[in-house]
């Protein structure tokens, strides 16, 4: 809040969605655990992927995909076919804001979010890190796969060595205790000013819900302080600065960069909880083999001049994703690896971006200690929600229904 007036704080607290201020959040007092602790990313590929390339082309026979055959992890993911999105009919691209809530017609003007699966879980696995959650994008565009419980856009980061900053540079304490001490100054103030306002609402009778908003801002705020003022007296890792330098090829040093600083996020247990929102670039972009915008090749219509260079920026995000997959497991980790304890799920809001087609989203699972199938074909189509619920009853929180859930999924078994 730095510089944040009382007045201004009462204007926008409402909605502003800071990254941790929906989350119940508690100061680290746990010893190093014991055993290694269970961890989530969640990947969405705005633009999906080319189905014909993308899916097995032989059941069950990942080595069939022209994508994912050269997938080291085969035997610790699952690729799952006939998963959709209820009520996406006419989204287009605002159907990636639902990507991890499910809530239908994102594209209407009165459109409300709920609160994001990863943000439920970071309620329950993110206080006990510096980060209870890190929501990673390629750039800045306002809003990324994360919302907090009041259905607010969460800002995502998108500068790499800033991130880098952020989990491992040096931190000027004097000025981060400066700044922890004028927010509890202003919290209180704002405490005495909505004390007031409060009474004054029901002395007329009418007791506002925008002040109750306010109120439970606040209180996320004062969660937040009190973390990080925590966190303050902790050493951060000590990681050496690795980031790819590539001007040739941005796009792709880009994505290859937030992977490894999501890796190192996860390997130094800076945070248990990560998205990642491949959004969809303006302009031009280049990779290994083709130059292209992006959203504009996704509109192929099936003509081969617009799917080989696809082609290739798909190929590429695979080969990075693939290279994650490979480092996690490389990690050895209590009785297994990084991945064996790091469920990684990819997939995407489009079934097909070159018709805005919310059906049959390519979905991945790895990790997680499942045991994994490679390849399942669901025999009717099914709300992806459903994976999310099952994937909110394996990290042990009980919700009876998640977004467009009908049912537990019963997709993963230990």
């Amino acid at each position: 809040m730095n510089g944040t007036t009382r007045r201004q704080f009462l204007k926008f607290g409402a909605a502003l969605p800071l990254a941790m201020r929906s989350l119940n959040l508690r100061a680290a007092t746990k010893p190093t655990p014991s055993s290694p602790p269970r961890r989530i990313m969640f990947i969405c590929n705005s633009l999906g992927f080319y189905k014909p390339y993308f899916f097995p082309k032989t059941r069950g026979d990942l080595a069939s995909s022209p994508y994912l055959k050269e997938v080291a992890t085969k035997d610790k993911l699952t690729v799952f076919e006939n998963l959709y999105h209820p009520g996406m009919e006419t989204s287009n691209h605002d159907s990636e804001k639902s990507f991890l809530t499910g809530v239908p017609k994102p594209e209407a003007p009165n459109f409300v979010n709920s609160i994001s699966l990863d943000q439920i879980l970071a309620r329950k696995m993110g206080g006990e890190t510096r980060f209870p959650f890190l929501p990673l994008s390629i750039y800045d565009r306002g809003w990324g796969c994360s919302w907090n419980n009041r259905g607010v856009a969460i800002p995502t980061l998108h500068d790499e060595t800033r991130i880098f900053n952020k989990l491992f540079g040096e931190e000027d304490l004097t000025a981060k205790r400066r700044q922890i001490e004028n927010d509890q100054h202003v919290i209180h103030c704002l405490k005495r000013d909505m004390h007031q306002l409060e009474t004054r609402s029901v002395s007329e009778g009418n007791r506002s819900a925008k002040i109750e908003s306010y109120r439970s801002v606040i209180a996320e705020l004062e969660k937040q302080l009190e973390h990080e003022a925590f966190w303050l007296k902790t050493k951060k890792p000590e990681i050496p600065n690795t980031l790819s330098k590539d001007p040739e090829f941005a796009f792709s040093a880009k994505i290859k960069n937030l992977l490894n600083l999501s890796k190192l996020a996860f390997q130094t247990d800076s945070t248990r909880v990560i998205t990642f929102s491949m959004d969809w670039v303006y302009g031009a972009i280049n990779v290994p083999g083709a130059t292209g915008g992006w959203h504009t090749l996704s509109h192929h219509g099936g003509k081969q001049d617009k799917l080989q260079p696809l082609s290739r920026i798909e190929i590429d995000i695979v080969k990075h994703l693939n290279q994650f997959l490979t480092d996690l497991d490389a990690i050895k980790e209590g009785d297994g690896t990084l991945l064996d304890h790091t469920t990684v799920v990819i997939g995407s809001n489009f079934g097909d971006a070159s018709n805005h087609t919310c059906s049959n989203l390519p979905t991945i699972v790895a990790g997680g200690g499942y045991r994994h199938q490679a390849h399942t074909v669901l025999e009717n189509p099914m709300p992806l929600c459903n994976l999310w619920l099952e994937l909110l009853h394996k990290y042990n929180i009980d919700v009876g229904k998640f977004g467009s859930s009908n049912g537990n999924a019963n997709l993963l078994h230990a």
